[in-house]
C-alpha cells in the first residue's frame, strides 16, 4: 500500500471556468521521495495542501486522496485532526511565518501533542529533544525564541515539528527557497537522512529541477493543474517525453564549471492558460513549438515510454519528441 495515493483529483474554486487541479493522479511509497515540479501557478502547492485538506475558501474537491489507506476528502473533523497530528505533516516554505515569534521553540514543538493528548508534557518534551538532536540542534533550543535562531535553524525546527507525531508522510512545500545555497544543501541532506532513518514517504514540492533530480526517486511535472509527465527521476531528466519538461530543462542553467562554455538558455514564450477561460485540448499547446491541430482539439492521455512503463507523458507526440529540448528565446546562461 502506498503512503499517498491520489486518484482523479479535481479541485474547483469560485469564479473559475475550469478546475485548478484537473484529474491529478500521484503516488508516494513508504520511504520514497517524490518531487512535484513546475512553474509557479501549476498546481504544485495546491496538490500538496489538499493532502491535509488545507483548502482555499469555497474550494470543492473531487476524487480520492488516500493517506495510509484512508481517504482524506471523506474524513470528519476528528479524523482530520488525527491525520494532521499523527499520519501526515507539512514543512512550509517560510518558517518565520509558521512559528509564533512570542513563544518558545519548546512550546511550538510540543503543543499539538499535548493538546490532542497524544503525549504527556514530559513525553512530548523528551520527543522534542530527541528530534532536535536528529536535525542537528542542541536541547537548549527548546528554551529559545524564534528571533534568536537563523533561517536555517528555524527550518530545522519546522522539520522536527513535522516529525513529532512520527508521520507516515512528510509534505515539504518549497522548504529551501528562502535559504542560502549552503543551508539549502544541509536541509536537503537532512531530509534525505531522516526519510531513510524513519522510513517516511516524502512529497517534495519545488520549482528547482536540479534539486528535484538530486533528491527524488520519481518526479511529477505539473502544468495548468494537470500532470504533464511522470517517471523515475534519472530517466525523466535524461529523456524527457513532454515538450514542457524539455522546455523547463532547456531553461535551467548548469552549475558545472567543467566542459564547454555554458549554452544559451531557452525561455518559454507565452503564459499559462487563464483559469477564467475553458480549456480545450492540450493545456500547453499555445506555448508549444511542436503543437498541431490535434493538440488544440483533444487533451492527450498519459502514455508509457517504450520499455519504461513507469515513464508516462500526456503528449500526442511524446514518442517523436523523446529527449528533445524545446527551442525558444535565448538568454545567456
Amino acid at each position: 500500500m502506498n503512503t499517498l495515493d491520489i486518484k482523479g483529483l479535481r479541485l474547483r474554486l469560485p469564479n473559475t471556468a475550469r478546475p485548478v487541479l484537473d484529474g491529478v493522479d500521484l503516488t508516494v511509497g513508504a520511504g520514497e521521495t517524490v518531487a512535484l515540479v513546475g512553474e509557479s501557478g501549476s498546481g504544485k502547492t495546491l496538490t500538496s495542501r489538499t493532502v491535509l485538506r488545507l483548502l482555499p475558501r469555497g474550494a470543492v474537491a473531487e476524487g480520492t486522496v488516500a493517506v495510509a489507506g484512508d481517504d482524506v476528502l471523506a474524513m470528519d473533523a476528528r479524523q482530520l485532526r488525527t491525520l494532521r497530528t499523527r499520519t501526515a505533516a507539512m514543512v512550509f516554505q517560510d518558517p518565520r511565518a509558521a512559528i509564533n515569534p512570542l513563544r518558545r521553540i519548546g512550546d511550538f514543538l510540543t503543543e499539538s501533542m499535548r493538546l490532542n493528548r497524544i503525549m504527556t508534557a514530559s513525553a512530548a518534551e523528551a520527543r522534542a529533544v530527541e528530534l532536535l538532536d536528529a536535525v542537528g540542534l542542541p536541547a537548549g533550543t527548546l528554551h529559545r525564541y524564534p528571533g534568536q535562531l537563523s533561517g536555517g535553524m528555524l527550518q530545522r525546527v519546522m522539520i522536527a515539528a513535522a516529525l513529532m507525531g512520527d508521520p507516515a508522510l512528510l509534505l515539504a512545500d518549497e522548504p529551501t527557497t528562502a535559504l542560502d545555497v549552503t543551508t539549502q544543501a544541509e536541509v536537503v541532506a537532512l531530509l534525505t537522512d531522516l526519510r531513510q532513518r524513519f522510513g517516511t514517504g516524502l512529497l517534495f514540492v519545488t520549482h528547482d529541477l536540479g534539486l528535484a533530480a538530486a533528491i527524488s526517486d520519481r518526479v511529477y511535472v505539473m502544468y495548468a493543474g494537470r500532470v504533464a509527465e511522470t517517471g523515475p527521476a534519472e530517466e525523466l531528466f535524461a529523456r524527457p517525453r513532454h515538450p514542457y519538461t524539455a522546455a523547463l530543462l532547456g531553461s535551467t542553467p548548469s552549475p558545472s564549471s567543467e566542459g564547454p562554455p555554458p549554452r544559451r538558455l531557452a525561455a518559454i514564450d507565452g503564459q499559462p492558460p487563464d483559469l477564467r477561460e475553458e480549456l480545450t485540448g492540450c493545456a500547453f499547446a499555445a506555448r508549444c513549438a511542436f503543437a498541431t491541430d490535434l493538440c488544440g482539439r483533444e487533451a492527450p492521455s498519459a502514455t508509457p515510454a517504450p520499455g519504461v512503463p513507469a515513464h508516462r507523458a500526456a503528449c500526442h507526440h511524446s514518442d517523436a519528441l523523446a529527449g528533445s529540448r524545446l527551442e525558444g528565446k535565448s538568454v545567456d546562461a
